[in-house]
């Protein structure tokens, strides 16, 4: 029997990939330093997993509405004013079984067939594949290593044609760690609303930032009419299981989200809102002391690395995660690129790392190799598995 054309535009991910041959190395015996997947070690903070078993236990088992409970898009329509600085109502807050079906809705409700998107480029997987599922057009807007994996701004401008209509845009990145500086966000913001462009704004890791504050499109004037801003809980609160995300988009979309939602996965689980309400009233010293940890991580990591031959390596800004440039080591090791590269120190090494094409396709005349550095691991773990990549390569 025939299937459907459309299941080919989409792409997996790499890190998933990678995972489930860790998985199988562990299962022969074999120990391994795991710097693959994007998720924080910590555990979901305890007031944030008694409030779901108080939710549990009152009975808060049933279906909420498809753009979630009352009670939750307050708390973050509260939390996006203080944190953003721009008032949001309820209203205007969808909430999701994670950040992904934000993205997903943002798309689809968005973007028609035939329009170009610009993202950037190494990116997010799922953005390009996204736009590739509703028949768009993915043009890819290089982030520069020399300029902290920001972009060149005449490049943006160059990009956009009168078929344009979007531009996804994540800071800090996955999987650079960079941070847009404000001077970007300014630029983006008055094209977008010069050629009437809708942004989506991936801000997932916006608690996670270590040398400036947080800053977000979303407070540049006329860009709350045509900002998708998505956000979650599985990073900033170690709740990548609970599966709770949402959007905070003009009230007229909401109503579209919503029927994406029922039509797919009919609502969010009820006693995971009332964690996330939890989450984000509730102290916050929790998510300092996982950020102040993955700072020093942070350092030891990049700081190892530097000292490897062949691999140089930014030191991120914001996330957690490191984008090393491995084009060094590839060369002096004979190997093609970072996908060997990725290969070699998962079977010689014991070290699992993701190659530069885990995040959407490359560049035309893209000529440095990469991979990417989870460092939400322990520093025991990156202290070994610095040790071990060394002897490889060395």
């Amino acid at each position: 029997m025939r299937l459907a054309d459309r299941r080919e535009r989409l792409m997996g991910e790499g890190a998933f990939d990678v995972l489930a041959k860790v998985k199988e190395l562990e299962a022969q015996g074999k120990n391994i330093i795991s710097f693959a997947i994007g998720e924080p070690d910590f555990d979901t903070p305890a007031h944030i997993k008694e409030a779901a078993m108080e939710a549990l236990r009152r009975g808060e088992t049933h279906y909420s509405p498809s753009a979630g409970i009352k009670q939750l898009r307050e708390s973050v329509a509260r939390y996006i004013e203080k944190s953003r600085g721009v008032p949001v109502r309820p209203e205007e807050v969808v909430v999701c079984p994670g950040a992904k079906p934000a993205l997903f809705c943002g798309v689809f409700c968005c973007v028609n067939e035939g329009d170009e998107v610009i993202y950037p480029s190494p990116c997010f997987p799922a953005y390009e594949s996204l736009v590739r599922y509703v028949g768009a057009v993915p043009v890819p807007l290089p982030l520069k290593e020399e300029r902290a994996f920001s972009f060149d701004p005449r490049e943006l401008e160059a990009l956009i044609t009168p078929k344009t209509k979007m531009i996804i845009i994540n800071t800090p990145q996955n999987p650079t760690g960079g941070v847009l500086p404000s001077s970007d966000l300014d630029l983006i913001a008055e094209l977008a609303v010069k050629h009437d462009l809708w942004v989506l704004a991936d801000e997932i890791y916006c608690a996670i930032i270590f040398d400036a504050a947080f800053d977000s499109i979303l407070s540049r004037p006329g860009m709350k009419e045509r900002t998708i801003l998505v956000d979650g809980f599985s990073k900033t609160y170690a709740m990548t299981g609970w599966r709770l995300g949402y959007a905070v988009v003009r009230e007229e979309l909401v109503a579209h989200f919503s029927k994406l939602l029922t039509n797919s996965v009919s609502c969010t689980a009820t006693f995971t809102q009332w964690a996330g309400i939890a989450a984000l009233e509730g102290p916050q010293d929790c998510v300092e002391e996982m950020v102040a940890s993955y700072k020093r991580r942070r350092d030891m990591l990049v700081d190892g690395l530097n000292e490897i031959p062949g691999f140089k390596c930014l030191k991120p800004q914001g996330a957690f995660y490191a984008f090393a440039n491995v084009t060094g080591a590839c060369r002096s090791l004979g190997l093609k690129g970072a996908e060997e590269l990725q290969d070699y120190l998962l079977n010689e090494a014991g070290v699992a790392v993701l190659a530069r094409t885990c995040f959407g396709n490359r560049v035309p005349g893209e000529t440095e190799e990469y991979v990417r550095f989870c460092f939400a691991t322990s520093e025991s773990a990156i202290k070994e598995g610095l040790s071990r990549i060394k002897k490889a390569v060395s």
